[in-house]
Parts: C-alpha cells; structure tokens; sequence
C-alpha cells in the first residue's frame, strides 16, 4: 500500500539491530545501512526499500505511540508470532501479543509492539488459521 516508510531513531546502531531481528520473520532483509540510516526490503529487493530508520540529531523527539503506527504485512499467522517473539527479544514493549482481532476483521491477525524509541510497530496477516 506505500512506498516507503522511514521513521527518526536516536541510536542508529540499536535501531539496525532491533529491526534485523523483527523484520526477518516477515521475510525482510536489510538492504543498505550507513552513517545516516538503514533500509528493509523483500529479498528481491526495489531501488528504494520500502522501510528505512534514520538517524535524527541528538535530543531530537522521535518515536510516538499516540501518533499512529506502521504495519508490516506477514505472510503467516506463524510470522506474526516470531516477529512478536524477535521484538521482545530485543528490547520491545508489547503493546499486544498476537491474537485475532475480530474488530478489524474475521482473519485479522496482529501483535503490536512499542520500539525502543517508542514507535508503534504491528505485524498483520489476513490469512484465516490453517487447521
């Protein structure tokens, strides 16, 4: 649905490495990292990943769970949890486990997690549950 999505960190380092852990499961791979950001993509990759972190100057506000959030697409109901699973492990605040949230649909499956600079991060699969 977008193009791409980038978002402030204070530690760029820390941000890499949370969102190495996390995004794998939903099939991302890092595409590029340097001294002002790093970006994700599918494995066939795009000239411009459809999600980036950028490195804002020291003291900069970043982050913010009342100012919505950014949901990345999970090609399994299994993803989803292993995202949630990565995400805790690497310094998350659960915002949701993973469960079926009938108010946005029959087969909507979701966690949400807070970053570690307090961004609002959803994994969703609309896949209905494998028997």
């Amino acid at each position: 649905m977008f193009d791409h999505i980038s978002i402030g960190v204070h530690d760029l380092k820390r941000a890499a490495a949370f969102y190495n852990a996390t995004l794998a499961p939903l099939g991302f791979v890092r595409a590029f990292i340097n001294e002002k950001g790093a970006g994700w993509d599918t494995p066939a990759g795009h000239y411009e990943p459809p999600f980036a972190v950028v490195q804002e100057p020291a003291g900069s506000a970043v982050g913010s769970t009342s100012m919505g959030h950014i949901a990345f697409k999970a090609p399994s109901r299994a993803a989803v949890t292993a995202f949630y699973e990565a995400a805790m492990a690497n310094g998350a605040v659960s915002q949701h486990a993973p469960r079926v949230w009938t108010e946005y649909g029959p087969d909507y499956f979701a966690a949400f997690v807070e970053d570690p600079d307090g961004c609002n991060i959803e994994a969703v699969c609309h896949l209905p549950a494998q028997p």
